[in-house]
């Protein structure tokens, strides 16, 4: 098979056949210049915090990534799974994404079977992946391929499985039919606006790193959480979903998965905080094999923890005075 002969749809099916939900086709001529201004703006008022890698200029220029790149496969593999939070005080929150299996390892599994046989339909090939790893802008690229829409909160929604999505691409030197690019559909809801605890989303698809939990709960090194983030957290200890528990199109439309590996592994769901706050580093290691959490070390679990027990020690103590 010589390359004019690769078409959109033997692509897609070959996606479809390795598991992933949604696959769209992006030309790297149709990316919206206007997101790379985006994305300079951003950087520039400091909105990436410490995540230097934010302002990697392969980021705007996927050329850069690729200098023969011609066209993006970008796909979309639904993670979401009905298991809820218990309530109560007592109970640490861990974001849905980190519950089963890292998605780093299933995402690439698949990807790089997607990637190999592409490369073999011809010499001459080119093709390289990415999934959450490298320096590309991957919900640019998933609204520019039709897979869905960057929403106010700056997630990727889906009609079909709302923002419950991982997104992977595949970087081709092929000439590709490209799909058209997803239109708004937030309208003119403020939900995740309203019900963000830190006012992290500034304003409309803009989100302010230094002022979100999942920033300060997963990438943030310090010792210390700021106070404005660790009076705030609301049981938060690993990412936090509260723009996405609110988003009327996942409360509507989520769907289970059928990724066996994404079901929640025991104790994610229900952890206790007071445990958390003490656990080991060798129980750290035997509580979260194959996790996108281990990218939270122990201490900083164990930080995370503590500043919800002291927030809710706190406001314990705050409202006693009050009576």
């Amino acid at each position: 098979m010589n390359q004019d002969s690769v078409t959109n749809q033997a692509i897609k099916e070959k996606a479809v056949e390795l598991g992933f939900h949604k696959v769209g086709i992006a030309a790297v001529e149709g990316v919206d210049h206007t997101e790379v201004q985006r994305l300079q703006a951003w950087i520039a008022l400091g909105y990436h915090a410490d995540m230097k890698w934010m302002d990697n200029p392969k980021r705007q220029d996927i050329r850069l990534v690729m200098s023969e790149a011609r066209s993006l496969v970008c796909v979309a593999l639904n993670y979401y799974t009905p298991h809820q939070r218990p309530e109560g005080e007592e109970y640490a929150k861990i974001s849905r994404y980190g519950w089963g299996r890292d998605y780093h390892k299933i995402m690439h599994k698949k990807l790089k079977q997607l990637n190999s046989w592409l490369e073999s339909l011809g010499e001459g090939i080119k093709a390289r992946y990415y999934a959450d790893t490298g320096p590309v802008q991957d919900k640019v690229w998933a609204q520019t391929a039709g897979i869905g829409w960057i929403a106010k909160n700056g997630n990727v929604i889906t009609r079909e499985y709302g923002s419950w999505v991982f997104l992977g691409e595949i970087v081709t030197n092929l000439e590709l039919e490209y799909d058209r690019p997803h239109t708004q559909h937030c309208g003119s809801c403020t939900r995740c606006l309203t019900a963000c605890p830190t006012g992290a989303i500034t304003q409309p698809f803009v989100v302010d790193a230094n002022r979100c939990i999942a920033y300060h709960t997963i990438e943030n090194r310090g010792e210390k959480l700021p106070e404005a983030i660790a009076s705030h957290l609301q049981g938060w200890v690993a990412g936090c979903d509260i723009c996405q528990d609110v988003c009327p199109w996942n409360q509507r439309f989520a769907q289970t998965t059928d990724v066996a590996d994404f079901q929640p592994y025991p104790g994610n769901i229900a952890p206790k905080l007071i445990e958390l706050a003490k656990i080991s580093d060798e129980e750290w290691d035997q509580q979260f094999p194959a996790s996108a959490l281990r990218r939270i070390k122990p201490e900083m679990l164990r930080r995370n923890a503590r500043a919800n027990l002291d927030a809710s020690r706190q406001n314990n103590d705050s409202e006693s005075n009050c009576f």
